[in-house]
C-alpha cells in the first residue's frame, strides 16, 4: 500500500517536472510562427488604424508576422468571441476596446463570451478622449453654456452619436449624470451623418471621438467645448478638460488592449506584455498612429487588467442609469 503510493506520488511530481520543463521549452521557442490579431470591426476604422501599425511593429520585436484579420459585427462581439473560443497559444490574439472589453457586457443582454473569465490581459495600447461640440456659429461657446442651456430646458437639447451604447452615447449619459442636467439623445446609424447634421444645424451638440470631429474643429466648422480625458490633448491644445471645468472625477475616453484567450501561458504573456509595451512606447507607433487623436499608452505602472476592472464597474453604472440597451 506504502508503495503504491510512493509511486503515485512519484508519478505526479514527474509529470509536473516535465510540464514544467515543456512549458518552459514552449516559450522559448514562442513564437514559431505568425500570429493572427482579430480586429472586431471593418477595416478603415478606428480599431483597424491602431492595430495594424501595433501589428506591423509588434511583428518586427517577436520576428514572426502578425497578421490582421478583420471580424466585424455585433459591435465587435464576433470577433471577440472568435478569440474567446480560440487555443490559448498565443497565435490568435484580439484588439479589444473600451466597447467589447468594458461596454458590451453591460449592454447585451445575451453576450456569448465574459469579458474577462474568457480573455487573458496583456497591455493598454492606445486612448482617444471623446470631444463635446457645437456647430462654430452656436451661441453656445462655453461648457457652462451648455449646462445652464441645458438646466433651463431639460430634456430638449439634442444630442447626436454613433449609436446606442456608443462611446458617445455613454459618455454623454456620464455627463448627464455628473453635471446633474439631462439632455435628449438621438441616435444615428454611425458617427459620419451625425457629424454631417450637426454642421448643418439639424442638431446642436455632439459627443464623439475625437478622430471622427477633428477635421471639422480644424476647419472651423465645429467649436469644441471640452475634452473627456485626463489631460488635454495635443492636438487640441488650447480645449480644456471637463475635469478643469468644475468636474474633477469626470473621465471618458475610447481605448484599445491586447488581449489574448483565457489561460494564456504566464512565459507567452509576459513575452507578448513586454514586447507590446516596448511598441507602444516607440516613436514609430506614435508616427504611425498619425494625427488623428489617438494617443499613444506609455504610463504602464497600472496593469490592464486593473484598468479593464474600474471600466467595467464605471460604465454598468452608465448603462444602467441611462437605460441603454442594444437587444
Amino acid at each position: 500500500m506504502q508503495r503504491s503510493i510512493m509511486h503515485a506520488c512519484k508519478c505526479v511530481f514527474m509529470f509536473l517536472g516535465l510540464s514544467f520543463v515543456c512549458g518552459i521549452g514552449f516559450a522559448d521557442t514562442y513564437p514559431s510562427k505568425s500570429i493572427r490579431l482579430i480586429v472586431p470591426f471593418p477595416p478603415g476604422g478606428p480599431t483597424d488604424i491602431v492595430a495594424r501599425p501595433l501589428a506591423a511593429l509588434l511583428g518586427e520585436r517577436l520576428k514572426e508576422q502578425v497578421i490582421i484579420e478583420n471580424k466585424g459585427g455585433a459591435g465587435g462581439s464576433i470577433g471577440a468571441d472568435l478569440v474567446a473560443k480560440s487555443p490559448p497559444d498565443g497565435y490568435t490574439l484580439f484588439m479589444g476596446t473600451v466597447g467589447t472589453n468594458a461596454i458590451n457586457g453591460s449592454l447585451y443582454k445575451q453576450l456569448p463570451y465574459d469579458m474577462t473569465r474568457d480573455f487573458t490581459p496583456i497591455a493598454l495600447v492606445a486612448t482617444a478622449p471623446v470631444v463635446i461640440v457645437v456647430n462654430s456659429s452656436d451661441k453656445i461657446k462655453t461648457l457652462a453654456e451648455l449646462v445652464s442651456e441645458a438646466r433651463l430646458k431639460p430634456d430638449t437639447l439634442a444630442y447626436g452619436t454613433a449609436g446606442n451604447g456608443t462611446p458617445g452615447h455613454l459618455t454623454g449619459a456620464l455627463f448627464e449624470s455628473t453635471a446633474q442636467i439631462k439632455f435628449k439623445h438621438i441616435p444615428y446609424k454611425g458617427s459620419a451623418p451625425a457629424v454631417t447634421d450637426l454642421i448643418g444645424g439639424q442638431i446642436p451638440l455632439m459627443f464623439d471621438p475625437i478622430q471622427s470631429v477633428l477635421p471639422h474643429i480644424t476647419s472651423g466648422k465645429l467649436r469644441a467645448l471640452a475634452v473627456t480625458s485626463k489631460t488635454r490633448s495635443p492636438l487640441l491644445p488650447n480645449v480644456p478638460t471637463v475635469a478643469e471645468l468644475g468636474y474633477p472625477q469626470f473621465e471618458s475616453t475610447a481605448w484599445w488592449a491586447l488581449f489574448a484567450p483565457a489561460k494564456l501561458p504566464e512565459p507567452i504573456t509576459k513575452t507578448l506584455r513586454i514586447d507590446t509595451e516596448k511598441v507602444a512606447q516607440s516613436a514609430a507607433f506614435k508616427e504611425r498612429l498619425g494625427n488623428l487623436g489617438v494617443q499613444p499608452n506609455t504610463d504602464f505602472k497600472e496593469s490592464l487588467a486593473s484598468f479593464q476592472t474600474s471600466e467595467i464597474a464605471k460604465w454598468a453604472r452608465v448603462v444602467r442609469d441611462s437605460g441603454a440597451t442594444v437587444d
